[in-house]
Parts: structure tokens; sequence; C-alpha cells
């Protein structure tokens, strides 16, 4: 059973409600291009994603395969850093490695 509101809750527009609603998340998709290597693909996953060598490499295989791999799921802010870093990470390597989000 929830508690009724206060007065002061009403007033500032927070409400219990409010404060318990959990983060809207985002998927951090790779998209397969054909000029970024695959050993580029697996030291991205594994610098900016913290994937292990071998979680690395399914998922390169699955943006090579599949034409699209999920690196992981995160809250906004950080999606859109890791969006921002392997962008900066292909351009100063020379590759046109997309990399996108997407929510959940």
């Amino acid at each position: 059973m929830s508690e009724p509101i206060n007065d002061e809750e009403r007033e500032s527009g927070v409400g219990l409600a409010d404060e318990a609603r959990e983060p809207k998340r985002f998927k951090v998709l790779l998209h397969n291009d054909n000029y970024t290597t695959m050993e580029f693909v697996v030291k991205v996953l594994m610098q900016v994603f913290r994937r292990t060598e071998a979680e690395a490499v399914q998922i390169m295989l699955s943006v090579h395969n599949k034409g699209i791999g999920v690196c992981g799921v995160y809250t906004a802010e950080v999606a859109e850093l890791k969006v921002s870093l392997v962008r900066r990470l292909a351009r100063q390597n020379g590759y046109p490695l997309k990399c996108s989000m997407e929510e959940v």
C-alpha cells in the first residue's frame, strides 16, 4: 500500500513514483563495413566495453556475419560516452567503423 502524497510533494511535482523510476536503457551497436579490420573491432570491444577476448570475438563475428552487434546496454549518458569513444578511436586509426545507440 502506498503512502498518500503530502502537500510538499504535490507542490514540488515530485512524488514517490517519480523517484523510483528506472532510467532508460540503451543498446550500443556496432555496424559492419568493408574496411574496418576484425582485429580492430575486437580491440575496441575489449578497451571500450571491457569485454573478454572471447566475448569480443563473438560480438565481432555477429557484426561481421549479421551486419550488427550489441556491445552492451547502458544508461543514456554511458551509452553516449561509449559511442563517442568508439567513433574517436575509429577516426584516429583511419577506420569508418559506425557505432550507434538505440533505446531498449
